[in-house]
């Protein structure tokens, strides 16, 4: 049996051991505090997550797709990043896919087992076209989950670059991937909660290597975001605001991809 508990993110949290004895003031400043050393975990390895933006956006150029695979929080994490790239950069929504272990209902229910089956990914992958030229993130906070680790594996097999997002020291996740970014994110305020740091961590991190690689490919002039789509009534005023703030109509430039 694998020893879970040696595990970073299922640490106990001296500082939190109290939080249930906690008023509600004392307990959301330990919540608090704990999510204050995420930002300085993520700092640590910008150096690699630059690395993956930079084979994201060559990936893009060359017409190739990011992918992102995880079970669980992780999943859902990667999955809320793919959704928001069609509306905020105007690409297709299959530029950047987010695949979750039990697929589109484990998004509101647990599907037992799912993420523990470590052939199940290599069948999302596949029903995708998954090949070479596109780019696979692993996502799994414990660094060992059986389905992540399944596709990187596949992937790696078709010759493509894998990249991993964990919060544990030297996980498996992190040895099997071309690019490894590791926070350490440390034992959660409550024990084992990895929706929590590790988390946030996560979210920060795909929210760079998106934001960075639309940034690389021409999605974003200045900071504004010169391809966001008029969906509703404020995205239809920002992109007044940005086409004067740019001097120049720019109405070619504020439409899907074709």
């Amino acid at each position: 049996m694998e020893n879970f508990s040696a595990l970073t993110t299922e640490k106990i949290n001296p500082a939190t051991t109290q939080i249930d004895k906690c008023t509600t003031l004392e307990m959301v400043k330990l919540i608090n505090d704990e999510d204050k050393k995420v930002a300085a975990a993520v700092e640590k390895v910008l150096p690699e997550i630059a690395q993956a933006v930079d084979f994201i956006a060559d990936s893009f150029h060359r017409g190739g797709r990011l992918f992102y695979i995880g079970a669980g929080t992780s999943g859902r994490l990667g999955v809320l990043d793919a959704s928001e790239c069609p509306p905020t950069f105007g690409v297709k929504p299959d530029m950047v896919q987010g695949l979750i272990a039990g697929g589109e209902g484990a998004l509101i229910k647990a599907v037992e087992g799912a993420e523990d089956n470590i052939h199940l990914a290599a069948g999302d992958l596949v029903d995708k076209n998954f090949y070479a030229a596109d780019i696979l993130v692993g996502i799994s906070a414990s660094g060992r989950t059986p389905y992540v680790l399944g596709g990187i594996e596949f992937a790696k097999k078709l010759g493509a670059i894998t990249v991993g997002i964990s919060c544990v020291e030297n996980s498996a996740l992190a040895q099997a991937v071309d690019i490894a970014i590791t926070p350490i994110t440390g034992a959660e305020a409550l024990t084992g909660s990895t929706r929590m740091k590790a988390g946030t961590a996560t979210k920060m991190i795909l929210n760079m290597l998106t934001t960075a690689a639309m940034i690389k490919i021409g999605k974003v002039r200045g900071n504004l975001m010169v391809c966001v789509q008029a969906t509703n009534d404020k995205l239809r005023d920002r992109i007044k605001r940005i086409n004067e703030m740019l001097g120049t109509r720019v109405q070619g430039l504020l439409t899907p991809d074709p």
